[in-house]
């Protein structure tokens, strides 16, 4: 069974989220253009952000908490969290993925089929005190050094414009999720919808009212969020990668 990013109370209520600390990620709702947002903002020169795929036995993770549990034995916790990425059958990545410093999956620069191969695509890179959201040719040109890093597709904003294949009439509507960052590296702003919107009307979003530069598609109708300051932890079936801020439990 597939839950909607509705479908949270439930869980929320068995997490016990309700007497959490706020969580380092300022979430949100937000509505533009008469669409419902849930947008977390993370200041990536103080958060620590990081990528999750599986634990240290390679077991796949694949809920969020499951990788909560993990960092619990570790004397930290999850602040926020949301899927990162595309992803098989298996749940391995589509495409380039890093975590902590090593590479699971190469760079794939051409174009294919699906979202993902709709280029320009783009890759999250997260390194010392900043985040970027990197158009992929860019990417392999600069080869950035990321600490975690994980490939989507397609690219939502591109240097303040929409992907040039985006239609404003288009009828294609999913739950759908993403992230944006500044030009300086300091702001990234992770964007689920609450409802289903298209790409234009979620990259007009990014762009319109949250005035970012660049933005990245992570997926749609698999998007999950989890939000302890909004007391909300979607569930479902098991997600390949996962990012999320990592803070010091009380």
């Amino acid at each position: 069974m597939i839950w909607t990013t509705r479908a949270v109370c439930a869980v929320a209520l068995v997490l016990g989220l309700a007497g959490q600390p706020a969580a380092a990620a300022d979430c949100e709702d937000r509505s533009f253009g008469g669409r419902s947002y849930t947008i977390c903002e993370v200041d990536a020169t103080r958060e620590e952000i990081r990528l999750f795929l599986k634990d240290e036995t390679g077991k796949l993770l694949g809920q969020f908490f499951a990788v909560d549990a993990g960092l619990k034995a570790q004397g930290q916790r999850l602040g926020f969290a949301m899927n990162a990425g595309m992803y098989h059958e298996d749940r391995s990545p589509v495409g380039h993925y890093r975590e902590n410093g090593t590479e699971l999956m190469r760079v794939i620069p051409n174009a294919g089929p699906g979202n993902f191969g709709m280029l320009p695509n783009g890759v999250f890179c997260v390194r010392a005190g900043r985040a970027d959201v990197i158009e992929t040719r860019r990417f392999l040109r600069e080869a950035p050094d990321c600490v975690q890093a994980t490939q989507s597709g397609p690219m939502l904003v591109i240097d303040g414009a929409l992907h040039p294949r985006f239609l404003r009439d288009s009828d294609s509507r999913f739950l759908r999720n993403g992230v944006a960052t500044s030009a300086d590296g300091g702001r990234a702003v992770f964007v689920i919808s609450n409802e289903r919107v298209t790409f234009y009307e979620m990259a007009s979003f990014v762009r319109d009212a949250l005035k970012l530069p660049q933005a990245l598609y992570f997926d749609g109708n698999v998007s999950r969020l989890y939000a302890p300051g909004l007391g909300r932890a979607d569930a479902g079936f098991l997600l390949g990668p996962i990012v999320g801020v990592v803070e010091t439990a009380d």
